[in-house]
């Protein structure tokens, strides 16, 4: 039987790992052992920031929904709790964008939700 040598898919996959490394520092983008650990590095590092990235995204709206509902004299768990036991379903997202573009219909929100606490 012939001997079969890997020449060509070796040559294709270290071709990838270094067009991967493009603008990587020093020999991590020119050498493939050297590329290839930064390149497995980077693209976890990708995976977790697209994680992260929402984590960080879900916190500016907290603190946002926070400062409008201090400005009307209640605090964010107080605001969440007061709109799920009145039935207003918004998310955070949402709910953020009302308190920085339209601050009258956020204080009719923590009206309603100043109502539904105390009752």
């Amino acid at each position: 039987m012939a001997r079969v040598k890997k020449g060509l898919n070796a040559h294709k996959r270290h071709k990838k790992v270094l067009k991967q490394a493009k603008g990587y520092y020093g020999t991590k983008s020119k050498v493939f052992r050297a590329a290839n650990p930064a390149v497995m590095r980077g693209l976890a590092s990708a995976y977790v920031g697209r994680k992260q990235k929402k984590r960080d995204y879900r916190s500016l709206w907290i603190a946002r929904i926070n400062a409008g509902a201090r400005q009307n004299g209640i605090s964010y768990s107080r605001l969440i709790n007061g709109l799920n036991k009145s039935g207003i379903v918004i998310n955070r997202k949402m709910l953020s964008e009302i308190a920085i573009s339209d601050a009258a219909a956020f204080t009719q929100l923590c009206d309603t939700a100043k109502k539904a606490v105390a009752q």
